[in-house]
């Protein structure tokens, strides 16, 4: 890796400094020279004999200290970080240096203690910390320096692993004119001595290595901007420099995959040659996990969910494995971190793997295996929104149920009929209810429990929205005063990034949520508006209509709202009307004309297909199917809304209305499409019209029929007795509404 060769390459330019400082006597540049030679051959207990000796004529250097703590960790192979992260923090507090006091030329000696800690900071998954003291070090780095380059490789990798990748390209940039201006200037110092041919020689081959780093770096910057023209010819210049090793092929199957050619991206990853790579030991990388991982998630994207579940499981199953391993090599160790090579530190994948099968899991309609995975994922990555949604979802499915409504999209006649008692003239028939606004999810237990409940799924909306910076709309109505303390940190450290690339547009800002990739601007919104239309179905479900009408009516205020959310919008609004006994109000909500579109998302333009699953995870070209029982077509919305609206109409005692809604509204869909709360509507009509033959008509034969007008209104007024009975409940939103993931 990148980083390792970075590490090294940082620690012979300690050693170096030692050898150029002025003023040191001969002695001392001779044991500094020794202890440098022994380092670079691996010879650490001769380095550790002469670094003694140099600290005994010279007490006051804290750069002795630092270079034989470096030479011990590479003594226990790399296997002590904790202690040597302790002991660089001692030696920060020694020169009383801190990263944001950095702001002139005289820190620059201590850049090497900088920069120990950043690649701590790395193989510790810190990269915030790690991002700031790079982007110090940047600031002061004098060109043509091994110590350069590794500062900027350090810091590409970075931006890369926190989904900067326009960032990453201008440090790409930079590098690249390194290389050209130091392969000049190398050229101009030809034959000035054998050791002076030697260090070319060596400056030459790393060079040469840079350049193939470069190529794959700039293929990883370009996959996660989705530039697949420009990746293309890069993906050439990789195969050119790095034939067809594993990194190379691994990084040419993902290319394919975003371009939706998911059998080739098959093809390439079953030809590279997994047994030739050296081994987590020794890389930190684990490629048989990553492996199964793409395989996943391209057999995702193909459709094929089953079969993604499956790899997906294998990549944990070797995940677990080479835990296990370093958790062997680790024996006895008390120290989280110690005990196993650095570069180990980042080998744990089980989280991601976690997230990715939560995903995968609630698209194929298992909600309760998928919040068994998001539930210990959470507990790492707390911080992503998108997280936090996905659990309310889980929540949501798990509490929906599976009628054959739903499933199947058909009326069915045990939907209406609950039961049939008595014989002969005694003969009743018991309708169901349909009503879920007085259900009760839990047993009494604390809804902070982490169960799949609705009481957990609106706690999980309370975190998604909190961790959401900001609606721009209430900042511009509040004078612009903040009240989010997860938006201030997060604008904190976007412009501090910015330091580095010299951009400061306010469109380059970004909501990190690891693992998936961060929220941009059209993201966030789309993700504000998925959250509100949860919480107000949640809301609705526990009873609380009023919180139910804020969240709705916030959700129909936000400037760009796809049509399926707008639609849900009204619906929700309406319900939650008509509970708080705002029945005209909820009329105008319940107008078909409100309904101009029923699509899921905003434009086809829209690039956030792949957001929801990290690196390297599947995306969903070909657009998600709706749902059987959501409505597929204006048509069919502005159906659902005539027979909500009549039963709105019924509530006040206007059956011409409401029968009117109904049967216009049976008019626009098939029969079979017809939802058994609107058969129970039009039973409850006829009974209040004294129409009894025709509403057991209705009931036996499951679908609506024209109404016999009767003329006697003392006919009308004797089905006043079956008020109680409730039959207006039926007609809930709810059970006409399911929230749509997107």
């Amino acid at each position: 890796m990148s980083d390792n060769s970075a590490a090294e390459q940082g620690t012979e330019g300690k050693h170096e400094s030692n050898t150029s400082t002025s003023g040191v006597a001969d002695q001392e540049k001779e044991l500094a020279t020794d202890a440098f030679r022994a380092f670079s051959s691996g010879n650490y207990d001769t380095c550790l004999q002469h670094l003694t000796s140099l600290q005994e004529v010279n007490k006051d250097d804290y750069k002795i200290a630092m270079n034989k703590a470096i030479a011990e960790f590479y003594k226990s192979g790399q296997t002590t970080t904790v202690t040597l992260k302790q002991i660089l923090a001692a030696m920060k507090k020694q020169v009383h240096a801190a990263v944001e006091e950095i702001d002139g030329l005289d820190d620059v000696e201590n850049s090497f203690l900088y920069y120990n800690q950043a690649i701590i900071h790395y193989h510790m998954r810190q990269y915030t910390e790690a991002i700031t003291i790079g982007e110090k070090l940047y600031q002061f780095l004098e060109p043509f320096e091994k110590f350069a380059q590794a500062v900027c490789f350090l810091l590409v990798d970075l931006y890369l692993l926190t989904f900067q990748p326009e960032k990453a390209l201008h440090l790409i940039a930079v590098l690249e004119k390194l290389t050209i201006q130091g392969n000049n200037k190398n050229g101009k110092n030809e034959g000035a001595n054998k050791e002076g041919s030697n260090q070319k020689a060596e400056y030459i081959a790393m060079i040469e290595a840079a350049k193939s780093k470069i190529h794959q770096y700039k293929v990883r910057a370009y996959i996660q901007m989705k530039s697949l023209k420009t990746c293309k010819r890069e993906i050439k210049s990789v195969m050119n420099t790095a034939g067809n090793s594993a990194p190379s092929l691994f990084l040419k199957s993902n290319f394919e995959y975003l371009r939706g050619n998911y059998r080739k991206a098959v093809k390439l990853l079953n030809s590279s040659n997994i047994a030739e790579h050296p081994g987590v030991m020794k890389t930190g990388e684990c490629v048989r996990c990553m492996f199964w991982n793409n395989l996943g998630c391209i057999h995702f994207s193909m459709g094929k969910h089953n079969l993604g579940i499956f790899y997906f499981k294998k990549a944990l199953q070797e995940n677990d494995h080479t835990c296990s391993q370093l958790a062997a090599s680790g024996a006895g160790q008390a120290k989280k971190f110690s005990g196993i090579p650095m570069c180990t530190l980042l080998a744990n994948k089980r989280y991601e793997l976690l997230y990715n099968c939560g995903i995968q899991l609630l698209h194929i309609g298992r909600p309760l295996a998928a919040f068994e995975c998001l539930i210990e994922a959470v507990q790492v990555y707390h911080s992503n929104p998108r997280l936090w949604l996905r659990l309310a979802e889980c929540c949501v499915a798990a509490n929906k149920g599976t009628s054959e409504q739903e499933t199947k999209g058909l009326p069915s006649k045990k939907g209406i009929v609950q039961s049939i008692v008595g014989q002969g003239y005694h003969r009743k028939i018991i309708l169901a209810s349909q009503s879920t606004q007085n259900t009760v999810y839990n047993d009494g237990q604390s809804a902070a429990i982490p169960v799949a409940s609705m009481e957990f799924a609106a706690i999980c909306l309370r975190n998604a929205l909190l961790l959401l910076p900001e609606d721009q709309q209430e900042a511009k109505s509040e004078n612009g005063s903040k009240n989010s303390s997860q938006s201030g940190s997060v604008e904190s450290s976007s412009e501090g990034s910015e330091a580095c690339s010299g951009k400061g547009h306010e469109g380059d800002k970004f909501i990190p949520s690891p693992p998936s990739s961060p929220l941009r601007k059209q993201e966030l919104e789309n993700l504000r508006c998925s959250i509100l239309a949860c919480s107000a179905y949640v809301a609705l479900a526990l009873g609380d209509s009023l919180l139910a009408l804020n969240h709705a009516e916030k959700l129909l205020q936000q400037l760009k709202l796809s049509g399926s959310l707008k639609f849900l919008g009204h619906l929700y609004a309406a319900e939650a009307l008509i509970s708080l006994d705002r029945i005209s109000d909820a009329i105008s909500h319940l107008n078909p004309e409100n309904v101009t579109d029923v699509s899921l998302g905003i434009s086809s333009n829209e690039q956030d297909q792949g957001s929801d699953k990290g690196e390297n995870e599947p995306m969903e070209s070909s657009g998600k199917q709706t749902p059987l029982c959501y409505p597929n077509s204006v048509m069919a919305a502005r159906a659902m809304m005539l027979f909500n609206l009549g039963s709105a109409y019924c509530l006040r005692s206007e059956y011409e209305k409401a029968r009117k809604c109904l049967h216009q509204a049976a008019s626009m869909v098939q029969t079979k499409e017809i939802p058994p709360e609107a058969i129970l509507l039009a039973v409850y009509l006829e009974l209040q019209n004294g129409n009894t033959q025709l509403a057991l008509q209705i009931i036996k034969r499951n679908q609506l029929l024209p109404s016999v007008k009767t003329l006697s209104p003392d006919v009308r007024k004797k089905p006043a007795a079956f008020q109680p009975v409730q039959p207006i409940q039926p007609i809930q939103m709810p059970a006409f509404t399911t929230v749509q993931r997107k």
